[in-house]
């Protein structure tokens, strides 16, 4: 789950592959932390900057007692997404309007961390500006890059890593623990591949000349001893040898001169060769890819008449024994990568086929399909596993975004896309950087449309969830206006319903009432039965318990509760679940009530719904107080200010939601006096998201010992 904080120490995967050659590399890396705060590890492309950064960090971790934390920069394509990259790592959830910067360097400012940013070349002002930030803002903090060029940080250390040390040709046979790095690691790939190969007096001198005209560059060894699945070793050599010799040919033919003599680009270009005809295509055609994807996105943005879907499985397998792809889990679940040397030559290859404009469009039409039906179905069942996919596809629909808000012709497919993500915006814990994407979509499509009716609707409902109710009533307004110009009564009824939704957290509840009433009268009148017309139900019966009437707030929400049971849905039930646990509370029914309390927490932090979340934590504090548990209490109110500064004004600087928090404090404050209270309550505040939930919900009893010993004191 993630948290308002950063919640475990790290994000660094087991290891999958030894790393071998790299241990003078290593101790310089560790050693160069001694002295300064930022390394970057730089070299050619398939050098091993990745891996030697990984292991690097692995090595490094116990010196940071908040971990390391690896951010893949690959597949991002917008300069501007960085810090939210490196927030989604982290396990951050800021739904604040803040700048990513600021909620970062707020976050890193008392921690003792190093953050990994991976494959920075691309983005290297971007990675340059936030490192330096970063580094400034968080005294505890160290970084770590990866690029093929120095970022110019103020400070930073470079390691320029060579090739692996190759042995002369005339150099005896060594024994395994003695042999050079690119002849082990070459051993040790090509066993892998073969499951049997072992190299010996028979064969080293043709490993040593093959390892030779590699130039000791990893990816080009693996590349290589993958062959081994389907030639000799002698086979894989002559091969080899052609390729150079026909390269160094035409390279002394240039008329410039210039050298083409390029390792690793000879062994991707010959292994290349080596594929058949759909494996190349496909290989060219992965390359639109950002991070990872399924074999069901393949078959729908690289298949056709040349590359039929129904051959699309055998062909992935094919460059995944020929160590082009990676693969990770297995059957539909499998998830595959180009390495991002792979996916440059595969780029090269679709520009040279003159494919680069169609096999984008259709990545878009794959990723604009999946958010169509996952919009379609989030009011329903499937919410739970929508939000687990749309994580995992999160970098590919950002992508989509990006080609949309890029290309002039698909912008208002683009303001679409963003508008359609609401779902994931508001109920998964994506504030901010939907109103990044909104705001672009918005600033690049302002041509009158219910497709930018609904936009503004959307981003002015995430300005509610952030606390800015001014900026959000503008967008509302604006998104209003859109929709009755465009005849589009749903949106109408959208914007009608987040207005109600601006006065009801400033307090307004007599107008509250009266949107919410005009905008579930246009929702019946439509036809119209989803999240939102079931949230603003819940919401409505917020407005009637802040009037007074509990038993109609009651009604409503047990009404919300059917609806939400009979179709599946979770995400607003967490909201009805908080109002009916206010009621029974109220009606004296404390245990009923700390089991709803409990519930909306749950559900709210399954969706990373700060807001629930919080609301729920600050109900379950006050039933802490009134419960003998003041000390409880207080360090819960702590937790819950914490998470309030991730969302944005606490309890939306409404008087009525602020009621229970209110109540809790003075009954807890009576019980333990200001000094002890203020005490627990600062200790709340070092709790991450994940520890103030397990706490509220009774899930770790001893996680506040301070707050324990102060009541057996009493």
């Amino acid at each position: 789950m993630a948290g308002a904080d950063v919640l475990r120490r790290g994000n660094l995967l087991p290891h999958t592959a030894a790393l071998v050659g790299r241990h003078a590399e290593l101790t310089e890396v560790k050693g160069l932390f001694g002295t300064g705060r930022m390394v970057t590890v730089t070299g050619v492309g398939g050098v091993g900057k990745t891996r030697v950064a990984l292991e690097a960090a692995r090595e490094l971790e116990d010196r940071f007692p908040d971990g390391a934390w690896v951010v893949p920069l690959s597949g991002l394509r917008e300069g501007s997404l960085v810090g939210h990259a490196i927030a989604r790592a982290l396990r951050i959830v800021d739904q604040t309007a803040r700048p990513r910067l600021d909620v970062l360097a707020d976050h890193l400012s008392r921690r003792r961390l190093l953050l990994v940013l991976d494959t920075c070349e691309h983005l290297r002002a971007a990675c340059a500006g936030v490192a330096e930030v970063l580094l400034n803002a968080a005294p505890g903090l160290c970084v770590l890059t990866t690029s093929r060029q120095a970022l110019g940080v103020h400070g930073e250390h470079v390691l320029e890593l060579a090739p692996l040390e190759t042995p002369d040709l005339e150099a005896a046979p060594a024994d395994t623990a003695a042999r050079p790095p690119a002849v082990a690691l070459f051993e040790e790939r090509a066993a892998s591949a073969t499951g049997g190969f072992a190299v010996g007096d028979d064969n080293w001198r043709t490993v040593v000349r093959l390892c030779r005209r590699l130039e000791g560059i990893p990816l080009a060894l693996e590349l290589a001893a993958g062959q081994l699945r389907r030639f000799s070793l002698d086979q894989l050599s002559d091969g080899l040898d052609d390729r150079f010799e026909m390269l160094v040919d035409g390279a002394a033919a240039a008329s410039d001169g210039a050298s083409r003599h390029d390792a690793l680009r000879t062994t991707v270009g010959w292994s290349h060769e080596l594929c058949t005809r759909q494996e190349r295509l496909l290989w060219a055609r992965l390359s639109v890819f950002a991070g990872d994807f399924d074999q069901r996105a393949v078959e729908h943005v690289c298949g056709d008449g040349v590359l039929p879907a129904d051959r699309v499985s055998l062909t992935l397998a094919g460059l995944v024994d020929k160590s082009i792809l990676s693969r990770a889990g297995d059957g539909v679940n499998a998830r595959y990568r180009l390495l991002d040397t792979l996916r440059e030559y595969g780029a090269e290859w679709l520009d040279e086929l003159g494919e680069r404009q169609s096999v984008r469009e259709r990545h878009r039409d794959w990723y604009l399909r999946l958010v169509r039906q996952w919009e379609r179905e989030w009011f329903g069942a499937e919410q739970e596993e929508i939000f687990r996919r749309m994580l995992g596809e999160h970098a590919n629909v950002s992508a989509a975004l990006d080609y949309c808000l890029g290309t002039p012709s698909e912008t208002q497919t683009g303001l679409w896309m963003a508008g359609a993500l609401c779902f994931y915006w508001v109920g998964c814990g994506f504030l901010a950087e939907g109103r990044y994407w909104l705001d672009r979509a918005l600033a690049v499509d302002a041509g009158p449309t219910p497709i930018r009716a609904k936009a503004l609707w959307v981003n002015g409902y995430i300005a509610i969830k952030q606390g800015e109710t001014g900026a959000a009533t503008e967008l509302l307004e604006a998104g209003r206006a859109e929709a009755e110009r465009t005849g589009d009564p749903v949106a109408s009824a959208n914007a009608v319903h987040r207005l109600g939704c601006v006065a009801l957290v400033t307090d307004d509840h007599e107008r509250a009432a009266t949107l919410f009433k005009d905008a579930l009268a246009a929702y019946d009148s439509l036809g119209e039965l989803d999240t939102s017309v079931i949230m603003a139900r819940a919401e409505y019966a917020m407005t009637v318990a802040f009037q007074g009437d509990l038993p109609s707030a009651v009604e409503l929400c047990e009404e919300v509760r059917a609806i939400c049971e009979e179709h599946g849905e979770r995400w607003v039930r967490a909201y009805a679940l908080y109002v009916l646990a206010f009621a029974a509370w109220t009606g004296g029914r404390a245990e009923e009530a700390t089991r709803l309390a409990r519930a909306c927490v749950n559900i709210s932090r399954t969706f990373h719904d700060l807001v629930c979340a919080v609301l729920g934590i600050e109900l379950l504090a006050l039933f802490r107080a009134a419960g003998g548990r003041p000390g409880d209490a207080a360090a819960m109110q702590g937790a819950a200010a914490r998470i309030w500064r991730t969302v944005g004004l606490p309890l939306f600087g409404s008087a009525y939601f602020n009621a229970p928090h209110s109540e809790g404090e003075q009954r807890a404050r009576q019980a333990l006096g200001d000094e002890t209270y203020e005490r627990l309550f600062e200790q709340g505040t070092a709790l991450g998201l994940d520890e103030a939930v397990a706490f509220a919900m009774g899930e770790r009893p001893d996680s506040l010992p301070l707050a324990a010993a102060s009541e057996r004191r009493r």
